[in-house]
């Protein structure tokens, strides 16, 4: 299963020349991530960062830049888990160009996300909730460059 999002580019997030400035598909990413857990798991990202102390942070980012975006296109984001540990999952998420994952592909990232304390700043396990809300999302395989997902 896969999580969708699908939003508008907004003039901010654009350079002079009137593209997505890369920086802000990073951010776009981040949003992403906390839309899935508010939306596609149920689960509050503002409250396992606020109130249960729990923090999410990227470990590691790999990032293709495939293709440009402008301000005002229509651009969906795909999201899976590639896999998921004690302590860590990786996301597999892909931007398209307009309203389904149909359209030309503008990026793909892999990113390493590792559960913390957030007051000791030190790995723990990830929440049983959230490990079984994130378990539908679990690929059955990882995409290659001969068949991305």
């Amino acid at each position: 299963m896969h999580f969708t999002a699908t939003r508008t580019v907004r003039f901010a997030e654009c350079d002079p020349a009137g593209i997505v400035f890369f920086p802000q598909y990073l951010v776009m990413l981040n949003t992403f991530v906390e839309q899935w857990f508010d939306e596609g798991l149920r689960i509050s990202y503002a409250g396992l960062i606020g109130a249960r102390r729990t923090g999410l942070p990227t470990v590691r980012l790999e990032v293709d830049f495939t293709a440009v975006s402008r301000h005002g296109d229509l651009i969906t984001f795909t999201g899976a888990v590639e896999k998921l540990g004690r302590s860590s999952l990786t996301l597999a998420v892909r931007c398209h160009a307009g309203p389904d994952a149909t359209g030309e592909l503008r990026y793909r990232a892999r990113q390493v996300l590792v559960c913390t304390s957030l007051e000791t700043h030190r790995p723990q396990a990830l929440p049983d909730d959230v490990r079984q809300a994130l378990l539908p999302y679990v690929m059955a395989e990882v995409p290659t460059p001969e068949n991305p997902a």
